[in-house]
């Protein structure tokens, strides 16, 4: 077999792969005599089937399978003394459209080349991690926006009129046409007025109403509402009013502790701090992280494969586009061309997605099964009742499992990267660590 270069221009690499017709029947009738003793066909008695009549039966089928190992192992073979590693899959394909047998097998392969990527001195990055405690003023804000998230209703002065924002209790029946329906009563029912949780336009019409009102709440089902027999139809709910209720937030002790399953006020506190704390250490590890890769991305420079930054340019303009066009849902749209700047972030994105790589690679960097499995748990819990088909659906999708192990290694090499640079701790204050979290959204 003969392998000759057609084209080493950059990262742009092309050969032709010869297979002499004779290498070729060679491989066939070498597979031909592996798989012989347990033919059995009538008329001989196993493992004695002369070769040509094997040849007669089984070799066009065996013909495919071993030009194809034939061709994988000129290019595994190729890959291995080069040292070139492929950017993306090679394209491969016959030259010869009119080929038949006992002709030579001319292949073209072309690929980009991975580039060399230059040594990075990971003691020489100096970061500033940014430090910030979970104060008393802290905990006390967060203690008073769980007491309101656990907020209790008190009964309204008599004769007070119900606000948005107010709870009220109700009986009311419903009815279409005249005819009461299914499911459409209840007695003692504490509704929220602006919760949105009944149908359009039923609590603003009890804005306004006082303990022993009766209010007629006139709706219109909406047209893709779940019961067939209401969908669309005008309906209305003759409605009791039986109390107003304002809200109250809860008091700020060992009761409300205890509601959010911790065995003091003490404890609670405690928690909110180690909570607050984990946000802050993960703000500020982001803010880091961005800093490092700033560095990285100024000092490190080489040839990036065309077709890597291509995709990914055309990737990026692909989703601001559909950011910007919330409306369309589909791909059903004209096409989108990337900008300069999508170019130049496209650049930025592939040279440090093969950095990380690179220095992954070297420092033998891995994300383990554990990891993985934890990972798609914590996905597959967005999909109530269905983790068992995610599960599998990851399984069965290696472009999927690359999609979740990608951020989970680029983490673990950001890490690696942390525990040899230069990194000094600053302690500021939470606004501070906000601001600095906000001026990476802008960029």
């Amino acid at each position: 077999m003969q392998v000759t270069e057609t084209l080493n221009e950059g990262l742009k690499r092309s050969y032709n792969i010869m297979l002499t017709a004779d290498e070729l029947d060679a491989k066939v009738n070498a597979k031909l005599e592996e798989a012989r003793p347990e033919v059995q066909m009538k008329g001989f008695r196993k493992g004695k089937v002369p070769m040509a009549l094997l040849k007669k039966q089984f070799g066009q089928r065996v013909l495919g399978e071993a030009m194809q190992e034939a061709i994988d192992g000129a290019m595994s073979q190729h890959f291995e003394d080069t040292g070139d590693r492929p950017a993306v899959q090679p394209e491969v394909k016959m030259t010869k459209e009119d080929w038949k047998e006992g002709d030579d097998v001319e292949v073209a392969m072309s690929y980009e080349a991975l580039p060399e990527i230059p040594e990075v001195d990971m003691k020489g990055l100096s970061l500033e991690k940014l430090v910030v405690k979970a104060d008393d003023a802290a905990v006390d804000e967060a203690l008073a926006s769980l007491a309101e998230s656990a907020q209790n209703f008190e009964d309204r002065k008599k004769g007070a009129k119900a606000k948005d924002g107010d709870q009220v209790m109700i009986d009311f029946v419903g009815s279409v046409g005249g005819e009461e329906f299914e499911g459409g009563s209840a007695e003692d029912y504490a509704l929220v007025l602006g919760s949105s949780s009944f149908i359009p336009g039923f609590e603003e019409q009890l804005v306004g109403a006082k303990a022993g009102d009766a209010v007629d709440v006139n709706v219109t089902f909406p047209e893709d509402y779940g019961a067939e027999n209401l969908a669309g139809k005008e309906a209305v709910f003759a409605c009791t009013v039986k109390a107003v209720q304002a809200p109250a937030a809860a008091e700020i002790d060992d009761e409300l502790a205890k509601k959010y399953g911790a065995e003091s006020l003490e404890a609670l506190k405690g928690q909110i701090s180690e909570r607050l704390e984990a946000e802050y250490s993960g703000a500020s590890r982001a803010v880091m992280k961005r800093k490092l890769l700033d560095q990285l991305d100024e000092q490190v420079k080489f040839d990036l494969p065309p077709s890597l930054v291509e995709a990914e340019a055309g990737q990026i303009a692909h989703q601001l586009w559909h950011e910007e066009n919330p409306e369309v849902e589909g791909h059903d749209h004209p096409e989108i061309e990337p900008t300069e700047e999508h170019q130049t972030l496209a650049e930025r994105r592939v040279r440090l997605g093969l950095l990380l790589a690179e220095l992954g690679r070297k420092a033998e960097v891995e994300v383990s099964d554990a990891e993985m499995t934890q990972a798609v748990m914590s996905q597959a819990r967005q999909y109530p009742g269905q983790e068992r088909q995610f599960f599998e659906f990851v399984q069965q999708n290696p472009q999927m499992r690359q999609q979740i192990q990608a951020p989970i290694f680029e983490d673990k090499v950001v890490d690696y990267i942390f525990e040899l640079a230069d990194v000094a701790e600053k302690e500021v204050g939470k606004d501070d660590l906000q601001k600095a979290v906000e001026a990476l959204e802008e960029d």
